[in-house]
């Protein structure tokens, strides 16, 4: 079915003209403002803390500690393991202590300069494999957060029926989110006696249910509203300033924000996952993958955070998108005193694409079979069984974004000095092998118009204009006719958090069944027979006003814990990029000059939206292929911390591949961590092409690449 409504973004207009109100912007007269002091140590007790001539700075109000928590004090979306103020023990390098609560920030920066703390410093664990061997413990139960195993078929037997055997060390480091407005939030106490928190972040039910732990009250004294929120990425899924502002708030009963500078963001912010990844590959002659043996070990910080997550969704996705027969994964998650690693765009599988499309060159290459066809030969389609064992019956468009490459990559030219290279990727929708519903809720105002409820967080992805169109196509209405209240604990159902490409598809079939049910009202009320609005509302006024409630959960199953055998996902997204790349073999400068993007999306809704996905994911490819890499203890801000800039943009062509999901809304899926997955594959891959020389770990900057050549 054609969408027939093309709508432009919701936000904009709001945005570019500065009328959009962030978390930093929020002013009462009589506020305070919350500052954080934290660790100087990576790993070391607590042996003292001296406040005395913090609190004689004048202007300070309150100076909080562990022990003025008054319910719970650790955090964690998976499990509650992060003391949201540290007691006796620091574990990494920026981890809170105090709150200073002063009544300008002037005043609270410089209190937190006259705070002393001495220490008594332990074993710091720099990396995973010293975190195996180490008798110091971070955690009393072990250093070893989480083994994940898939396994499918007799992998020996697979390797022994193999022609060729290719076996290679990837390894990928931290990376910073990088967002644009860096975290913040504002706190007040209603005149019901309320806690009220305004923040920028990624989902606001979350943020209410670890608040009322923290402070040992209800959720119904708490409301968390979403402000104007600049990009997340996955780095505001995690409490960052909400306990904080709310317990400040709690004690003070005073106004309060708390904005990080972009070097507190920077030091504090959970990062991307380093992997460390043993790949190993085996293929018959004629390019048929029969086997792979994989082990990732994983550096997740001190803290869980998402690192459970990561270490099971790279080894669910380490085949990449092609059915093979014999797979055996184990996934290694160890914490370290290194950042707290969390959800960042794509949860692990970035960095495991990495390693599989360079596999898949490499056996291409021994073969001297070309890099298209291997992936022809192996891609995955309806009827595959993935490694989990999955029958993949609907929506499977892999071979569809090949087949949209091809022109281009048959028609490509080899000039000295360019090379070209193709990444691919499938990528599940939705958290893993778990429940993850959403809800959208309709009903019509006093006014005449159609109001959506749904506690969807709009971060910059254009979730808002997804939602509001699909409820324009189905009841056949314009946008002006549609109120839309989002991200609000008072007035919105929990629709899950925005992440892992899950609003598009799950919280839009949410709204899709909604306006289903809406529909059939209309039609009974005669709306699609001329009559407006405003004679529904009259008619209903009296006796209310009918609410119309859409709910969704993609089926899934549980894995089983030795072989990760079940339904992991209701439906998977696929890609393939071709990149073009220039290298200067004296200096090592890459420069990529043009991308060919096909995406299958299942049904594009709204294709500016996708497009800006599929633009805004070869940006941060780039970032990850060439030039961003946080360096615990050094990286302080983006005076060393290299992200690309517009000059560093190539041509993109983004190409729309439709393979309709039918559970999806209008059969259409996700595309936000897709557009970047198989970006830095593309262009490793289009270097080797290039220069004849491989690199292993990424980012592949000047430095590096220079060295091999």
């Amino acid at each position: 079915m054609p969408i027939k409504r093309h709508i432009d973004r919701i936000d904009a207009i709001e945005k570019v003209t500065g009328k959009a109100l962030y978390a930093a912007d929020f002013n009462l007269e009589g506020m305070c403002y919350a500052v954080l002091v934290r660790s100087t140590r990576p790993h070391a007790r607590i042996k003292s803390i001296n406040i005395k001539e913090a609190l004689e700075i004048e202007g300070v109000v309150k100076i909080l500690t562990h022990k003025d928590i008054p319910g719970k004090p650790f955090y964690g979306v998976i499990k509650k393991d992060q003391p949201l103020l540290a007691a006796d023990v620091v574990r990494y390098t920026g981890e809170p202590i105090l709150i200073i609560v002063a009544k300008s920030e002037k005043k609270a920066y410089e209190a937190a300069k006259l705070v002393k703390i001495e220490y008594e410093d332990i074993e710091v664990i720099t990396n995973p494999y010293q975190s195996m061997e180490s008798t110091t413990l971070i955690h009393e139960n072990g250093n070893l957060l989480s083994h994940k195993k898939v396994v499918k078929g007799d992998v020996e037997k697979g390797f022994e029926e193999s022609d060729i055997i290719v076996e290679r060390n990837y390894r990928t480091t931290w990376l910073d989110h990088a967002f644009l407005e860096t975290e913040a939030g504002f706190g007040y106490i209603d005149k019901k006696g309320r806690i009220i928190i305004s923040s920028s972040t990624q989902n606001v039910h979350y943020k209410r249910k670890e608040i009322s732990r923290i402070l040992n009250i209800s959720e119904d004294e708490i409301r968390i509203v979403q402000a104007t929120t600049g990009g997340g990425f996955g780095g505001k899924l995690d409490i960052t300033v909400e306990g904080y502002v709310a317990l400040a708030v709690y004690h003070t009963k005073i106004p309060v924000l708390m904005r990080y500078s972009r070097e507190e963001s920077f030091l504090s912010n959970t990062k991307r996952h380093p992997l460390y990844i043993n790949y190993k590959t085996g293929a018959t002659k004629d390019g048929k993958i029969k086997a792979i043996k994989v082990d990732i070990i994983g550096d997740t910080g001190p803290y869980i955070s998402y690192g459970e997550t990561v270490c099971l969704r790279a080894a669910v996705h380490a085949t990449g998108p092609y059915e093979i027969p014999n797979v055996r994964v184990d996934s290694r998650m160890f914490y370290t005193n290194n950042p707290v690693c969390g959800a960042m765009r794509g949860f692990g599988v970035p960095q495991i694409a990495f390693a599989h499309e360079s596999q898949m060159d490499l056996i291409a290459g021994e073969l001297k079979i070309d890099p298209l066809k291997i992936r022809f030969l192996n891609g995955l389609k309806k009827g595959s069984l993935t490694a989990t064992s999955q029958l993949l019956e609907a929506s499977v468009g892999y071979l569809d974004t090949l087949k949209a490459i091809e022109p281009y990559w048959i028609n490509r030219k080899k000039k000295e000095g360019r090379g070209f290279g193709l990444g691919s990727m499938f990528y599940g929708m939705g958290n893993t092998g778990i429940s993850n519903p959403s809800y959208g809720v309709l009903t019509i105002s006093e006014e005449g118009k159609i109001v959506l409820f749904t506690g969807v967080c709009e971060i910059g992805q254009g979730s808002d204009t997804i939602l509001v169109q699909i409820l324009c196509e189905l009841l056949d209405i314009d946008k002006k006719d549609v109120l839309l209240i989002r991200a609000d604990t008072d007035l919105t159902k929990d629709a899950g958090s925005t992440s892992a490409s899950r609003q598009t598809y799950i919280s839009g079939r949410a709204v899709y069944n909604a306006a289903l049910e809406m529909r059939k009202f209309l039609e009974n009320e005669g709306f699609y027979k001329n009559r407006d609005l405003n004679g529904i509302v009259n008619k209903y006024r009296e006796k209310g006003f009918p609410v119309f409630e859409g709910f969704f959960d993609p089926p899934t199953t549980p894995l089983d814990p030795e072989t990760s055998k079940g339904v992991p996902y209701a439906t998977y997204a696929y890609a393939t990029h071709m990149t073009e790349v220039e290298v200067n073999n004296i200096t090592g400068y890459t420069k990529v000059i043009k991308v060919h993007a096909a995406h299958d999306v299942g049904k594009a809704i709204n294709e500016k939206n996708i497009k800006g996905q599929i633009y805004g994911g070869v940006a941060m490819g780039i970032g990850l292929a060439l030039m961003e890499e946080y360096i615990p203890g050094k990286t302080k801000s983006f005076d060393n911390y290299y992200i690309p800039t517009s000059m560093d943009m190539p041509e993109i062509e983004a190409i729309i591949v439709e393979d309709e999901e039918p559970t999806g809304p209008f059969g259409a899926k996700g595309v936000g961590e897709p557009a970047l997955i198989p970006q830095a594959a593309s262009i490793i891959n289009a270097i080797a092409d290039a220069v004849g020389t491989r690199v292993y770990e990424l980012p592949c900057d000047i430095e590096r690449l220079k060295e091999k050549l």
